[in-house]
């Protein structure tokens, strides 16, 4: 890892996320709660599943809160101070980071975007850059990955190598994996008859692209669908089911999203906490 800031106060760190959706949440929401500043990046138009625990839907809404912590849309990287004097993260439609990382000169760059590739994340473009899972490779493009595969090794911080592959699998909960994720199989425009927290049955007509019905595999409670009016392609995730049905688990960060987030704030650690 770099070593230019290696002395600071953790507390005066700037953090810049790319990406504002589950796992970005979750980074965001745990180092905030560690008094660190954190400014999220977004597109324009982001298609999160799990909406009730994602900042990104302050980029639709203006403002979104999770777990009593708010985020605000910007319009301009100047608005980032007096968001943070507000005690709010500030959100920013910002793909490329480019403006923002020009502007605030962060810290730290986390990338959240889960793409399990790289998206123009680079090393030089803060002291401590981080990468969320595969793609990465740490002491080449980022200082620092994260594991992000659900099992023994999750938010494991790993300083030389890469993180475990992509499976393609979503990881078992309740004793389902792929049955509990929501997919379409045909290209068009998502529309809900459901909720995030309603209870539905195996086979229930959860959604519909365009006329096509989007099932359910199995029978719980849904945890995350996406915005009606949403263009969606084939084989795009537009649900989720949790088998276990507590409505508590809806609305809340997922352990997942916090173990990954206290990788972050790991890594940050042992970068600045010198």
């Amino acid at each position: 890892m770099g070593d230019e800031k290696a002395n600071m106060t953790c507390q005066n760190l700037v953090v810049l996320i790319r990406g504002a959706g589950e796992m970005a949440t979750g980074v965001a929401h745990r180092l905030y709660q560690g008094h660190l500043r954190v400014c999220l990046l977004e597109i324009a138009r982001p298609l999160a599943v799990r909406r009730t625990v994602c900042f990104s839907e302050a980029v639709y809404d203006g403002e979104k809160e999770v777990e009593g912590l708010w985020a605000k849309l910007i319009a301009t990287p100047d608005e980032i101070h007096s968001v943070w004097k507000e005690e709010k993260i500030p959100v920013f439609v910002d793909p490329d980071l480019s403006q923002t990382r020009d502007f605030l000169k962060p810290d730290v760059v986390v990338d959240a975007i889960l793409a399990k590739k790289t998206l123009g994340t680079k090393s030089d473009d803060a002291p401590l850059v981080i990468g969320l899972g595969p793609g990465f490779t740490a002491g080449k493009d980022v200082h620092a990955v994260i594991e992000t595969n659900r099992g023994h090794h999750l938010g494991r911080v790993i300083l030389k190598g890469e993180a475990e592959p992509d499976t393609g699998i979503p990881g078992e909960i309740g004793g389902y994996s792929v049955e509990r994720v929501l997919r379409t199989m045909k290209k068009g425009v998502f529309r809900s008859s459901k909720s995030i927290g309603d209870q539905v049955s195996k086979g229930t007509v959860v959604a519909v692209v365009d006329d096509f019905p989007v099932m359910a595999q199995i029978s719980g409670m849904i945890r995350g669908l996406l915005r009606d009016e949403a263009e969606v392609k084939r084989g795009t995730k537009v649900g989720d089911i949790d088998p276990r049905g507590k409505k508590e688990y809806c609305f809340t960060i997922s352990e997942k999203a916090r173990a990954i987030g206290g990788g972050v704030l790991e890594a940050i650690l042992h970068q600045f906490n010198q």
